[in-house]
């Protein structure tokens, strides 16, 4: 196996030797340079696989070196060594896109945790990851088989989302034949609670059924309304919840999660069953019934979602909810370009604002 190899550059590396001593002791490959343009002249001429960098040296400084060292070999890790505490330079070698940030003096063991969490980090996460997977496998294949509600079969998604995403992160793809096949036995068994328990949903008599389409506004969209809170509805066609939780990561730079909870779609669930009977607050068979001039049905030419604003606006006057709405589907840009342009006007106009995206969607039917 190719060893890693390192670059240490400080202007007192003689007084780093037994450092460097350690680290070749651990099977590390060191080289070392005592100035900048020694350094860049380094990496100019052979590969490196991390590098040491001290920020207070004669000459270039650390951070100029850092700046050429990124642009000849920009993907190589660099952890930054200084004696200095001050904020300001913290800030620049962070802004500089440094991996790891030391304050001298550093013991042997800060150094070789750098190192494998720059380094190794991949393949220790690997190994860790399909290791704890190993260990649940067995207690969720038993949540899957003893799974008798609608709220365990949510708790069991959420868990094999969960390994799904860790063992994909950590791309080792030593587990992903297993997965799938627990997941192939999660679908099987959980057909077969559907085929079951799915009619006796729509039993008013029955309490204990999960949120559905028909009730999902009304359940968490409603109180904040009724409160006179500002609210923005997102409605992302097809998203699953794995790739939430793949966006997730982004959104939270911006926005704090709440809470976060699954609902069970109306079958079919194709969009002109499962997003009409969302905004209608109906099952199909009642939208078309009450509403005979905004159904569709399969063998009608048309959109067959063309009314969900006149839907949406029906049950907030039913629930004595302003209709007073901004509503926009998402086709293209330009639609996201003239809501973004307008967006203070519209936030002051209106209670609800409603945006349907159909990009996931659109995706997927690309796909097949």
């Amino acid at each position: 196996m190719k060893k890693t190899h390192i670059l240490w550059v400080d202007d007192e590396i003689d007084l780093l030797k037994p450092h460097v001593i350690f680290l070749e002791q651990k099977g590390y490959s060191v080289s070392t340079a005592t100035n900048g343009h020694d350094a860049i002249e380094m990496v100019e001429q052979n590969e490196f696989d991390l590098f040491f960098l001290d920020e207070n040296m004669p000459g270039l400084s650390g951070l100029e070196t850092l700046t050429k060292l990124k642009e000849i070999s920009p993907l190589t890790p660099v952890i930054m060594i200084t004696k200095s505490e001050e904020e300001n330079i913290m800030e620049d070698a962070i802004g500089a896109n440094i991996n790891d940030y030391l304050i001298k003096p550093v013991n042997p063991n800060q150094i070789l945790l750098a190192i494998k969490k720059n380094i190794e980090k991949k393949r220790l996460v690997s190994e860790k990851t399909n290791q704890a997977y190993q260990s649940a496998f067995s207690s969720l294949g038993m949540e899957i088989n003893d799974s008798l509600t609608h709220q365990d079969w949510i708790n069991v998604y959420k868990k094999l989302v969960f390994w799904e995403l860790e063992l994909s992160s950590s791309q080792s793809g030593q587990m992903d034949e297993i997965l799938q096949m627990q997941k192939n036995e999660a679908n099987s068994a959980f057909t077969k609670f559907i085929k079951k328990n799915y009619a006796n949903w729509f039993d008013s008599k029955n309490d204990d059924k999960p949120i559905l389409s028909p009730n999902i506004l009304r359940e968490k969209l409603f109180p904040n309304l009724h409160s006179d809170k500002k609210t923005f509805l997102l409605v992302i066609d097809n998203l699953r919840f794995d790739q939430w939780k793949a966006l997730q990561p982004a959104i939270n730079e911006y926005y704090r999660t709440e809470s976060e909870d699954l609902y069970y779609s109306i079958l079919p669930t194709a969009t002109q069953y499962s997003r009409n009977s969302l905004f209608s607050g109906l099952m199909p068979s009642e939208i078309s019934k009450l509403y005979p001039e905004l159904w569709k049905n399969d063998d009608e030419e048309g959109g067959k979602n063309l009314y969900e604003e006149e839907m949406l606006k029906n049950l907030l006057r039913k629930f004595n909810i302003s209709d007073n709405i901004y509503f926009e589907k998402i086709i293209d840009i330009k639609n996201i370009k003239r809501t973004q342009d307008r967006i203070k006007e519209i936030t002051r106009q209106h209670l609800l604002m409603v945006m349907i995206v159909n990009f996931v969607d659109n995706l997927s039917h690309a796909r097949t």
